[in-house]
């Protein structure tokens, strides 16, 4: 059963220091809560037991708040010592896995995916990984896919598509052999130099949604969830 969870929370949200200055991104208040507290919510309602919170900037900010649980759910830290980067953040998060597989999720993004749906298909795969897909008007602000079938044959990192498609949404469910077998050790991107070569080895499986989405990561976005996230209130 895959009862274990990443959460990365170690960025340093340059471009929200200006309405946020004084805790890391992913402890930005939204209503009176960090935005943290929003994805600990979503995993509580599933079978997820442990997380594990990839920490690095500010992170005694993060420390303080969840202690060694939250919402019933055992908390743990991997604290970066240096930056690793999206890439490295998992990789050394999953060292600290007791299972084979786990769910990872970004810390400044959410999606109300149905993460029991979610799990269930990659459970009935063979695939080394997942990623949960969203799809948007304008992908340009973020890393854009294609696919065939439910099969991804393409990565493009920020800024390289424009129009209408599908994105990655941030959140992915890893075989953590695999991935520890075919990723360095230390600083590297998930996106450019893993995402990228992987998808076109045809091996990484895809969940498309059309479910609510938010990445928090400019100020215009953050303002808009403290109106929008009073639908996850009392859930």
């Amino acid at each position: 059963m895959l009862n274990e969870a990443i959460i990365l929370a170690g960025g340093f949200g340059t471009r929200l220091s200006s309405v946020v200055e004084d805790v890391p991104k992913p402890m930005a208040p939204v209503n009176g809560k960090p935005f943290l507290h929003y994805l600990f919510q979503q995993l509580a309602k599933t079978d997820i037991t442990r997380v594990i919170l990839a920490i690095h900037h500010k992170r005694e900010v993060i420390t303080d708040f969840f202690g060694d649980s939250y919402l019933g759910i055992e908390v743990k830290y991997s604290v970066e010592e240096y930056a690793l980067g999206t890439g490295g953040g998992i990789r050394q998060a999953l060292t600290k896995c007791k299972g084979e597989q786990a769910i990872v999720l970004n810390g400044d993004s959410l999606i109300d995916l149905n993460l029991a749906n979610f799990t269930e298909q990659f459970d009935g795969s063979s695939a080394p990984m997942s990623m949960a897909l969203r799809y948007m008007e304008d992908v340009s602000r973020y890393g854009a896919v294609e696919t065939e079938g439910n099969i991804l044959t393409e990565f493009k990192e920020k800024g390289q598509q424009k129009g209408a498609g599908y994105i990655n949404s941030g959140v992915y469910l890893i075989q953590k052999e695999y991935f520890l077998n075919h990723t360095p050790e230390g600083n590297f991107s998930m996106e450019t130099e893993f995402l990228e070569p992987t998808s076109r080895l045809g091996v990484i499986h895809t969940f498309p949604s059309n479910d609510y989405f938010i990445d928090i990561g400019i100020p215009s976005d953050y303002e808009r969830a403290q109106d929008e996230f009073k639908r996850f209130e009392d859930r």
